[in-house]
């Protein structure tokens, strides 16, 4: 059991939320994904962080996406990202919360800006019966934290993970996520508090990974 640190009950995820994403124009969308979506982010990222440092043996930082860099075109995804370091996430192991406009996303995440991918590539690689075994087979796996996609951990086989474990070592702009979606449509989403608990619960499930990841 996850033990909050406020009584005031978390605010969970509504298709409100999720109809963000069709608003047109970037100005529209920002403003409705910092006033709608990045609160929520906060209040259940706070407790994530303290949930996840207990489990990682060390301090870890919540960082809100804040999709700086987008001057046209409107993001087709928020998130959170929860690591270790106070600076920044994206070249960290780091676990992600977040939205599309179909689904929730809980990911422990490597992309590609992590500067020792092959590194921890090859340690999952030489690792991969432990890696197989650590991860759920009702958990998903993508190769890109920019599409919806993912695959069904389930209908894979050894050599599908050795050779998503060879593409994210040796393909330059190929990434590693593995977790969780939620569809939008699902109550459990609406219930901040039992959304806290699962999403605590699958990073806690991942956190193998990222001490691998980490080595």
């Amino acid at each position: 059991m996850t033990t909050k640190i406020t009584s005031t009950p978390l605010v969970g995820f509504t298709q409100a939320d999720f109809d963000v994403f069709a608003l047109q124009g970037l100005e529209e969308r920002m403003a409705a994904i910092q006033n709608q979506i990045q609160p929520k982010f906060r209040a259940i990222g706070e407790q994530l962080s303290v949930d996840a440092a207990v489990h990682a043996g060390n301090e870890m930082y919540l960082h809100v996406a804040r999709h700086a860099r987008r001057k046209v075109n409107p993001p087709k995804d928020t998130w959170l990202a929860i690591c270790a370091s106070k600076r920044g996430y994206k070249a960290h192991p780091h676990f992600q919360l977040g939205l599309f406009d179909d689904h929730l996303f809980m990911w422990f995440a490597l992309i590609y800006e992590v500067p020792h991918k092959s590194n921890i590539a090859t340690a999952f690689l030489n690792q991969i019966d432990e890696v197989i075994a650590n991860v759920p087979k009702d958990f998903v796996l993508s190769l890109d934290h920019m599409k919806k996609e993912s695959t069904a951990v389930s209908t894979m086989s050894k050599q599908d993970w050795n050779d998503a474990l060879v593409r994210f070592r040796d393909v330059q702009k190929a990434e590693l996520l593995i977790g969780r979606h939620v569809q939008a449509s699902d109550p459990i989403l609406k219930d901040g508090d039992a959304l806290l608990e699962l999403t605590s619960s699958t990073y806690k499930t991942l956190m193998p990974l990222y001490h691998m990841a980490n080595v």
